[in-house]
C-alpha cells in the first residue's frame, strides 16, 4: 500500500516539476516576454488567493521532496518474499523462490513434461501453486496433470513442511515429437 502511495506521489511530483521546468525553459529561451513576466509577478503580489495557492503548492512540493529524500536514504528492507515460521529453537524463513524450485523439481520428474514454470502465492491457509507446463502429448493430459499435482503437493509439504492448499496445472501447449520416417527411393 505504501509503495502505491509513493508511486502516486512521485507521479504528481514529476508533473509539478515538469511544469516548473517548462516555465523556466520558456523564460530562458525568451518565449515569455519580460513585460508578461512583470505583469504576472505584479498579479501574484496583488491577489491574495494566488499567493495562498502558491504558498500551499510550495509547502506540498517541499513535503514531497522531504518524503522522497527520506525514502532514498532508507535501507531497502525489501528482501525476497518468504514464508516465516517460528519453532522452539527460533525463526525459519523459506523464500518463495525456494518453494518454486521445489515445485519445479517435483513436476519435472513426471514423464511427458517438457517445459515448466511455477508461480507461488502464500495465503493464510497455506500455499497456492500454479504450474505452467508444456507436455509431449504422448500420454493422457488429465492423468499427467493429476500426477503433477500430487507430486508437487507431497514434495513441497515433505521438504518445506508448509501445507499446500492448491496446485493448479495449466497445460500451455503440446510439443510435437520429431518422429519422421525417412523415405529412401
Amino acid at each position: 500500500m505504501v509503495k502505491v502511495v509513493d508511486k502516486l506521489l512521485l507521479f504528481l511530483y514529476s508533473i509539478a516539476i515538469g511544469c516548473v521546468s517548462v516555465f523556466l525553459l520558456s523564460i530562458g529561451f525568451g518565449w515569455i516576454s519580460q513585460d508578461l513576466l512583470n505583469d504576472l509577478a505584479d498579479d501574484l503580489y496583488r491577489v491574495n488567493s494566488i499567493q495562498i495557492t502558491l504558498a500551499v503548492t510550495g509547502v506540498i512540493l517541499f513535503i514531497l521532496s522531504l518524503r522522497f529524500f527520506i525514502v532514498s536514504l532508507q535501507r531497502g528492507s525489501a528482501s525476497a518474499p518468504s514464508i516465516d515460521q517460528r519453532t522452539d529453537f527460533g525463526d525459519i524463513r523459506i523464500s518463495l523462490e525456494t518453494i518454486e524450485n521445489l515445485a519445479l523439481k517435483a513436476a519435472s520428474r513426471q514423464r511427458g513434461v517438457k517445459d515448466l514454470r511455477a508461480r507461488i502465492r502464500a495465503t493464510d491457509a497455506g500455499l497456492d501453486i500454479v504450474i505452467r507446463a508444456v507436455v509431449d502429448g504422448e500420454s493422457s493430459i488429465p492423468v499427467l496433470t493429476e500426477e503433477i499435482q500430487r507430486a508437487v503437493k507431497e514434495h513441497v509439504e515433505d521438504i518445506a513442511g508448509i501445507p499446500v492448499t492448491n496446485v493448479a496445472v495449466y497445460v500451455a501447449n503440446i510439443i510435437q515429437t520429431g518422429t519422421f520416417k525417412s523415405r529412401v527411393e
